[in-house]
């Protein structure tokens, strides 16, 4: 499945247990089709000798054998692992911030902890570094149970919380603060963008959708995404674009046009605000990115 909704992903841990840690390999991934998704927990994942693509939010690129990743809070994202090189695997960790109690993550001494909490929602790419010591110890946790998994678990947060070794992926406001009862409404939402995003969008078509009025639906759509409609469609776009520069052949202008723009002087511009670089600069970086593949 190819899409670019994100859909709400329900994650349930086995009975007892306050995480899900998952460990996937080549046989258990043939078949597998990363969807774009999102959920309440933060993720964390890593890929170990292993080649695929990152699209979380606004980001997209390109990792070569390993990768670390932290990801916050209802960040949409696609599956990561294209292919698996020899002995290679990729280790899940899915986690709720407050999953050993509200009390719990307020103490003094999870502080470092809440506060890597917070960079996630950014999304946080840890360096080679953090990857040669954390990786290992996150792949290790599907050995242990119960407590020694919890234990074991936290001395990684504490690893991630204090290492200097990460940068930021920069997709804040690409989450969703959204209440579980709202969920149904944004994928309404996205699933019309989805669908319409080549056209223009007017606000009381969209408000229809979900049965409100064009004032509470601009209210609504800004407390949840931190954005107005008209922002979030004109970056849908602009990710939609960045897919194609990276995947597709076709000239510049085409994709402008392809992805629900009518100006490419306004496209540029968005582009290169949204991107921090020109769509040439882009495709041309996307193209080395593959080479080194």
């Amino acid at each position: 499945m190819n899409t670019t909704k994100p859909t709400l992903k329900k994650i349930s841990p086995d009975f007892g247990s306050s995480l899900v840690v998952n460990q996937h390999t080549l046989e258990h991934k043939t078949g597998f089709l990363p969807f774009w998704h999102f959920h309440p927990e933060l993720e964390l994942i890593y890929v170990n000798k292993g080649k695929g693509k990152r699209h979380i939010g606004s980001h997209l690129s390109y990792f070569n054998n390993s990768q670390l990743l932290l990801l916050g809070s209802n960040l949409p994202h696609s599956g990561f692992t294209d292919r698996f090189t020899t002995n290679g695997s990729e280790t899940i960790v899915q986690f709720k911030e407050e999953f050993l109690g509200n009390d719990f993550i307020n103490i003094p001494e999870m502080q470092s902890v809440k506060n890597l909490f917070k960079r996630a929602k950014k999304g946080l790419l840890f360096s080679v570094e953090a990857k040669q010591v954390i990786g290992p110890k996150i792949e290790s946790l599907v050995k242990y149970q119960g407590l020694e998994r919890v234990i074991k678990f936290l001395e990684v947060l504490k690893d991630l919380a204090e290492t200097p070794h990460y940068s930021l992926l920069n997709v804040d406001g690409f989450a969703f603060e959204v209440e579980p009862q709202d969920n149904k409404k944004i994928d309404i939402i996205f699933d019309h963008v989805n669908k319409n995003f080549k056209r223009s969008i007017p606000l009381d078509e969209i408000s229809e959708k979900v049965s409100m009025t064009v004032p509470a639906f601009c209210r609504y759509f800004k407390k949840a995404t931190g954005k107005t409609f008209t922002q979030f469609v004109n970056e849908f776009r602009i990710v939609h674009a960045t897919k194609l520069l990276a995947e597709n052949p076709t000239s510049i202008t085409d994709i402008c046009f392809e992805s629900g723009f009518n100006n490419f002087s306004h496209f540029n511009k968005l582009f290169k605000k949204f991107t921090g670089k020109s769509p040439l600069k882009y495709r041309n970086e996307m193209k080395q990115l593959l080479i080194q593949k």
